[in-house]
């Protein structure tokens, strides 16, 4: 990967770092998540992604965002700036729309799993080898972690999951659209 590649991967990840570190020295005067159906959460689609609850929800998000986010960096910048781009839009947009009322939703699952969501499905549209094999390699990786966050459980936004997967599928048919 290259310099540029890496340093827009590296700029994104350092983002969610910051705007958490600066959450824990000031909390709540960085911004809101997701609060669906509501005037005040819809402004929390932006920054919903960069807010994470704990070292541990921070972690858990940048070590896939950081892998997934490499593997589509492979195909170039536009590529992974269109999938985070329409991922977060269409994770934030479902979870505002379809999410439990009274409920505050952070963090950047909803863009991770666009990025899943565009690395498992790209191969039916660009139709090359190289995407089947990678499909295949993360959905092995990733198989349990799919299944396991798409169930209802306290805590867990799976519509952000569900969404942010549909963002990363309308995104590999933006990217390459019908071959």
């Amino acid at each position: 990967m290259n310099s540029s590649r890496t340093a827009t991967l590296t700029g994104c990840t350092l983002a969610m770092w910051l705007v958490w570190a600066a959450d824990l020295v000031v909390p709540g005067t960085i911004g809101h998540g997701i609060v669906p159906r509501t005037s005040y959460g819809i402004s929390g689609i932006v920054m919903a992604p960069f807010l994470h609850g704990s070292l541990q929800h921070l972690i858990a998000n940048t070590v896939p965002f950081l892998v997934l986010g490499a593997i589509i960096l492979l195909r170039g910048t536009r590529a992974f700036l269109l999938v985070l781009l329409v991922s977060a839009l269409v994770s934030g947009a479902g979870t505002w729309l379809f999410g439990a009322p009274h409920t505050q939703h952070i963090g950047a699952s909803g863009v991770v799993f666009g990025f899943l969501g565009y690395v498992l499905l790209r191969a039916l549209y660009d139709r090359r080898l190289s995407s089947m094999f990678i499909a295949i390699a993360v959905a092995m990786l990733y198989g349990a972690v799919i299944l396991n966050a798409l169930i209802p459980a306290g805590g867990i936004s799976w519509t952000g999951h569900v969404f942010g997967f549909l963002g990363g599928v309308a995104a590999a048919r933006m990217r390459y659209g019908r071959r």
